[in-house]
């Protein structure tokens, strides 16, 4: 898979560089580029922002360079292109494996007040949002998508740690444990060192429904 981001801030990325992500990048499993939109503007003092029309606080980043970003990098417009926004879709799993289903993503990070919104109208596919609340910009919520998208691309991450996540089948994941086996007067449960895998799935099955019906009762609609 490859993962376009346009950003006005590309030092911010270097995180995708570490752990599981920097090892499937140098494994070649993904391609993940970051794009400076300010390569792409026409003004000479690289200039990717201006004045709202109409007034109003703060700056409003310009179409021109987004365009001509994307236009570069997916001319056959083949690439799934999104847009990080606190108005677009709720981020969830489900749109984890639509976006999955695309061999080219390219992720648009608004800044400052937002985009333009003709670059929207133009060049974007769909706006997705991570959450009820604003950031200061779209740069973690693309690392957040990139992240969870990355993960079930083949070979980056064994496929048996994919079995049972929080998600799964719209239940929360199971408490884990290691050692020590005991920790601060704390014992790991005995079923998961009694050796019996029928009786440990059967816990962590019943684990996995309580702590959804506490914590997100909503899944389990």
């Amino acid at each position: 898979m490859k993962i376009d981001i346009l950003t006005l801030f590309p030092e911010m990325f270097s995180a995708l560089k570490e752990s599981i992500l920097g090892r499937a990048q140098k494994d070649n499993k993904i391609q993940i580029n970051i794009v400076n939109l300010r390569d792409y503007t026409e003004d000479k003092h690289l200039k990717c922002d201006d004045y709202p029309f109409g007034g109003g606080a703060g700056m409003v980043m310009m179409p021109q360079p987004i365009g001509s970003a994307i236009d570069a990098l997916d001319p056959e417009h083949n690439a799934r292109r999104v847009y990080m926004s606190p108005k677009g879709e709720p981020f969830r799993q489900q749109k984890v494996f639509e976006l999955l289903e695309y061999e080219h993503l390219i992720l648009l990070c608004g800044h400052y007040e937002g985009v333009d919104q003709r670059a929207i109208d133009l060049f974007i596919d769909e706006e997705i949002s991570i959450g009820d609340y604003v950031l200061t910009g779209g740069e973690l919520p693309a690392m957040v998508v990139v992240d969870a998208v990355s993960r079930y691309v083949d070979g980056v991450i064994s496929p048996s740690s994919l079995v049972d996540e929080s998600f799964s089948d719209n239940l929360l994941e199971y408490p884990q444990y290691t050692r020590p086996q005991e920790y601060r007067g704390i014992q790991v449960p005995e079923i998961l060192r009694s050796g019996n895998h029928g009786k440990i799935d059967k816990w962590r099955k019943e684990q996995a429904i309580a702590l959804t019906k506490a914590r997100r009762p909503d899944l389990l609609k």
